[in-house]
């Protein structure tokens, strides 16, 4: 095996038990937080938490890591998230919400550093391999589409109080993370004079046309992605579906968000990131359609492995579009602020899932994304013509 090959299969592990730690929040946060909500609006406050640690932790993870190296801010973060699953599941032994959500903040710091590996494949691949390495790493998460609503399910009753051993298990994987994170080897770039020199301040990245549609698409995804998502556990309680049915639907949506990655890369090289964006708002579309059809069990499934494809081909088409628009000298901040942005809005949506499942329901929660979509595609369709009329009157 290749040296920038095994790099990106460690990343790809990696990405698999962080996204296990993330998976099994997402699937039990919000039924942890009812079981310890003083009302069903904080139910999602356990979710709300990882999404905070997550934006407040970008910044400070880009800057670290840029001091220190990849591999060192990595291990941090599997630390931080190894310390929050323990301080959650002594939130559920003591029935304390804020120590729940204490851990759960870590979490999302672990979260925070996390989402580098993706840029950290492009890294440690050449031009061509890029895209690919970038699917590849995201692919890791079919593992956890597989094994994280699992272990929710499993350490549900595996001690009392209830999820309390999910919540160890969440420890588990990220300690096991910091020994796949210790062979990971990403060449400190060295940026040349000329980078230096020509390094422009962000105000100049971001108002790109390439970086404003990059980072819209990311933020459309992402938050889409994770309102529907949060809110899909207790919609599915409200309607009546039992913890085996919730937990199955939850894990074909994350299958369904990682299992494209394997081809996501080529698609991209064959029809380009753009046509590749627009399916992904259709496919988000569909899942909108299928979410109004009805509640039983197999709409939630259909509606969610819509929503999981179109996630998928939203935000590696907006990474790989992201890349093209900055500087190795400028890569640092140029980063962090789309995460940033991401998780904002990541945070938001699942603070406001509890909200509006309690407020106006599932379906007219997802009537009101078809707004937000509408705008992505148009954003998305301005960036093509735009690339069109440069090309031809270059």
């Amino acid at each position: 095996m290749r040296p920038m090959h095994l790099q990106v299969f460690l990343l790809a592990s990696a990405q698999a038990l962080f996204q296990i730690v993330s998976v099994l929040v997402m699937t039990i946060g919000g039924l942890a937080g009812s079981i310890l909500a003083p009302s069903p609006e904080f139910a999602t406050a356990p979710i709300a938490a990882m999404f905070l640690g997550t934006a407040i932790s970008t910044v400070p993870a880009s800057m670290w890591m840029s001091r220190a190296g990849r591999k060192v801010g990595f291990v941090t973060g599997a630390s931080l998230g190894m310390l929050g699953g323990l301080l959650a599941a002594a939130g559920m032994m003591t029935s304390s919400l804020i120590l729940l959500c204490a851990g759960t903040f870590l979490a999302g710091t672990y979260q925070g550093f996390a989402q580098f590996y993706r840029f950290a494949a492009a890294e440690v691949s050449d031009e061509k391999f890029k895209p690919r390495a970038i699917s590849l790493v995201l692919a890791g998460g079919v593992v956890a589409a597989l094994v994280g609503p699992l272990l929710a399910r499993w350490g549900g009753d595996l001690m009392q109080p209830t999820y309390t051993a999910s919540f160890l298990f969440l420890s588990a994987a990220s300690a096991i993370a910091i020994g796949v994170l210790l062979g990971v080897n990403v060449p400190k770039t060295v940026d040349t004079e000329d980078d230096r020199a020509n390094e422009r301040p962000l105000s100049a990245i971001v108002r790109q046309p390439t970086y404003l549609v990059a980072l819209f698409a990311a933020v459309t995804g992402y938050g889409v992605m994770i309102l529907a998502m949060t809110a899909t556990p207790l919609a599915m309680t409200h309607h009546h579906h039992d913890l085996s049915s919730t937990v199955t639907v939850i894990q074909l949506h994350v299958l369904a968000m990682f299992l494209p990655s394997f081809v996501t890369g080529s698609l991209i090289a064959r029809f380009g990131v753009l046509t590749i964006m627009q399916a992904g708002i259709a496919l988000l579309v569909a899942h909108v359609l299928l979410a109004l059809t009805g509640t039983g069990f197999y709409n939630f499934t259909a509606a969610l492995i819509m929503l999981g494809v179109g996630w998928n081909f939203l935000y590696i088409g907006g990474t790989n579009l992201l890349t093209r628009s900055y500087s190795s000298a400028e890569k640092g901040k140029a980063q962090a602020t789309n995460d940033l942005t991401v998780f904002l809005v990541g945070l938001c949506a699942s603070l406001s899932a509890g909200v509006l499942q309690n407020t106006i329901g599932w379906q007219a929660l997802n009537l009101w994304l078809l707004p937000w979509l509408a705008l992505a595609a148009a954003a998305i369709l301005w960036l093509q013509l735009s690339t069109k009329r440069t090309a031809a009157r270059a």
